[in-house]
């Protein structure tokens, strides 16, 4: 199976582009709702959560695994790529949102202005500003931390007349920097797009990593058949979580856009 990995609900984003273009593949999504968030956390606690996740996706029988988290991409991913997997799983993968977001925002941008709104610890990592400098130099890079979206939308108040407000707070050093590209540097935040849009105009390209990654995870599976051809077909979907309360089931379905069933798991 295709894991899908994410410290909460934002990541279920992702796994829904990665149905439109590759429903036949088999899929397994893990949220870690009864830790979440991770963004304030330290990069020693998001790698050990993050291992444990890759565990048990493995145990499961995944083969390939997307950190659709951006904090665990950014915080964590390195060192699993380079030490967690040639030690414990050398045959499977590990990919992240970091990058293919990174190199989108890149492509689009025509001023080299890139704006970064994100959690705190992924702003704190400057892990989006380093990769964005280390294929272009010369790209100046703008990062707002946002610690109230996350609360708001899984509270359900992202139609709530705050919002707005918090939003144009946020924002309003971004267009005073006259940025032409905005990375949404949390999966919770596409649920916001079309708020963020309005504020910022349509002279700025907003990127969303689930969109982008479902298309960059289309062109891995053709360049790399040896993992594509382990990929398991029959159209079959598990949703597991940590912790299961009505809010997840709740929220759960609004990141969808449909109402899924899930598991209980201890990692």
């Amino acid at each position: 199976m295709i894991g899908v990995f994410d410290s909460g609900f934002g990541g279920l984003v992702v796994l829904r582009e990665f149905l439109q273009v590759l429903p036949q593949y088999d899929y397994l999504y893990l949220g870690d709702n009864a830790r979440i968030p991770y963004g304030t956390r330290s990069e020693r606690v998001v790698l050990r959560f993050t291992e444990q996740a890759l565990n048990y996706l493995f145990s499961q029988g995944c083969r390939l695994i997307i950190l659709a988290c951006h904090t665990a991409s950014a915080k964590a991913l390195r060192t699993v790529q380079q030490v967690y997997l040639p030690d414990r799983y050398p045959e499977n993968r590990v990919l992240g949102v970091l990058i293919p977001t990174v190199e989108e925002a890149l492509t689009r941008s025509r001023i080299k202005r890139i704006g970064v709104i994100a959690t705190e610890g992924t702003v704190a990592s400057k892990s989006f500003e380093l990769e964005l400098k280390k294929l272009d130099p010369e790209v100046e890079v703008f990062q707002q931390a946002c610690p109230l979206l996350v609360p708001l939308i899984e509270e359900g108040e992202q139609e709530w007349e705050g919002t707005n407000m918090i939003l144009r707070r946020y924002l309003e050093q971004l267009i005073a920097a006259q940025v032409d590209t905005l990375i949404l540097g949390c999966t919770h935040y596409s649920i916001l797009k079309d708020k963020v849009k309005a504020i910022l105009g349509e002279g700025v390209s907003l990127i969303c990593s689930g969109q982008v990654t479902a298309e960059k995870l289309v062109d891995y599976l053709r360049r790399h058949p040896e993992i594509e051809t382990r990929l398991s077909r029959g159209v079959g979907r598990r949703y597991l979580t940590t912790d299961l309360t009505p809010r997840f089931q709740q929220l759960a379905s609004l990141f969808m856009g449909q109402p899924i069933d899930s598991e209980v798991v201890e990692l």
